[in-house]
């Protein structure tokens, strides 16, 4: 983590308003926001577009959810924020909603990605795997009678949940397409990328592997119906147990069995070297069910460089990005949301990527208390995307 989301963290939870940052350390949010292609003609703006997508961002942080709530929290703003924000009066949501519907979505997400790639934890600075997860999310409430719903593909950080792009596609199968330009523009180079069966694709793993210099791990599941059975078929009774866990909460008692084998030369996906199975034992404290899940996945990780536990670990991270999604929904009323015209729906799903990404990187695992901690102190919201102005 950066030293200057270190100083920022402090002087949250310090509460001390003293604290001031270098801003030479590192490039400012509501820099990149605000060199942005403004798609706005230059007669009658009122508003840098910068200081509406800043202002979006510290509203979203906030807990505001919708573009009427944006605004409120910004007619709320202390006049020395909005001063900092470059705004001399509040937007109203019409003013908004016209602006988000018509930005570029790919070139905003690819700005902020970069930006929250500077934060991120590099390979090498950790005993944990650099992995980034690509997976997908419907946003359901932006469904109309003639319009499907908006369906976003992104890479994220398992560790920081760094949403580091995002690309816009028609529907679940469209992610397959997508892969590539998602992941194109990103330095992966001694990066980790995990993804679901869908992606298990052997364009996908020659592309990381030999234009991205990045290693992958692949879940396998029945849309692959011969790796799969080849897979299952292997003797994991005689492989020996690489990695062991059990973790007790939310109610659930749950126990984790890695195993790892090297892969027989019959196995014809690309620079697979190793396969996974990994085993899930959950028992439910109240009712005493218990369930039991096997999955499988083949790795470009050999056994020197990855180890059993690291390779556990990123497994579990990876499905970790369902708990992302699951805190948009519920925390940021990602669902709920009506907001439908143009590029809207994504560019709020983009600020409440942001958001999340932002808490984390400041020390919040609870992205609730964060929101209420930022409601109540926007000025160190602001201080995250504008340090020491």
């Amino acid at each position: 983590m950066p030293s200057s989301l270190i100083i920022l963290l402090t002087r949250h939870r310090n509460h001390d308003a003293g604290t001031t940052l270098d801003a030479g350390q590192v490039v400012d949010l509501a820099d990149v926001l605000d060199v942005l292609p403004d798609p706005r003609s230059r007669q009658g703006r009122r508003y840098r577009l910068g200081a509406l997508l800043a202002l979006c961002t510290i509203a979203v942080l906030a807990g505001a959810t919708t573009l009427v709530a944006v605004a409120r929290h910004a007619a709320h703003l202390p006049e020395e924020i909005r001063d900092r924000l470059g705004l001399r009066a509040a937007p109203r949501a019409t003013t908004l909603g016209r602006v988000l519907a018509r930005l570029d979505g790919d070139t905003v997400d690819a700005a902020i990605g970069a930006w929250l790639a500077l934060h991120c934890t590099l390979p090498g600075e950790s005993d944990d795997l650099c992995a980034v997860a690509v997976d997908g999310k419907t946003l359901r409430g932006s469904r109309t009678v003639t319009r499907r719903a908006v369906h976003l593909v992104a890479a994220v950080t398992h560790g920081e949940r760094a949403a580091l792009n995002q690309r816009q596609v028609l529907g679940k199968k469209g992610e397959i397409s997508a892969f590539v330009p998602l992941l194109a523009p990103l330095d992966l180079a001694g990066w980790t990328v995990t993804f679901d069966a869908l992606h298990t694709q052997h364009a996908h793993a020659r592309f990381l592997v030999e234009v991205k210099n990045a290693h992958y791990i692949a879940i396998v599941k029945d849309n692959h119906p011969k790796l799969h059975a080849f897979l299952k078929r292997l003797p994991w009774a005689e492989i020996p147990l690489g990695h062991y866990c059990r973790e007790r909460a939310h109610g659930r008692d749950e126990i984790r069995r890695l195993k790892a084998t090297a892969v027989p030369r019959r196995l014809r996906f690309p620079h697979a070297v190793q396969a996974l199975k990994v085993t899930r034992r959950r028992r439910n404290n109240r009712t005493g069910k218990i369930e039991i899940e096997r999955i499988y996945a083949v790795t470009s990780h050999t056994a020197h460089t990855a180890t059993d536990a690291q390779l556990a670990r990123a497994v579990r991270e990876h499905w970790h990005i369902e708990a992302h999604h699951h805190v948009r929904d519920t925390t940021l009323a990602e669902d709920a949301s009506k907001i439908r015209t143009g590029s809207a729906p994504r560019a709020m799903a983009t600020f409440r990527n942001l958001a999340i990404a932002l808490a984390r990187l400041t020390g919040w695992t609870n992205t609730a208390e964060a929101i209420d901690y930022y409601r109540s102190h926007p000025d160190h919201a602001l201080d995250l995307i504008q340090p020491g102005r």
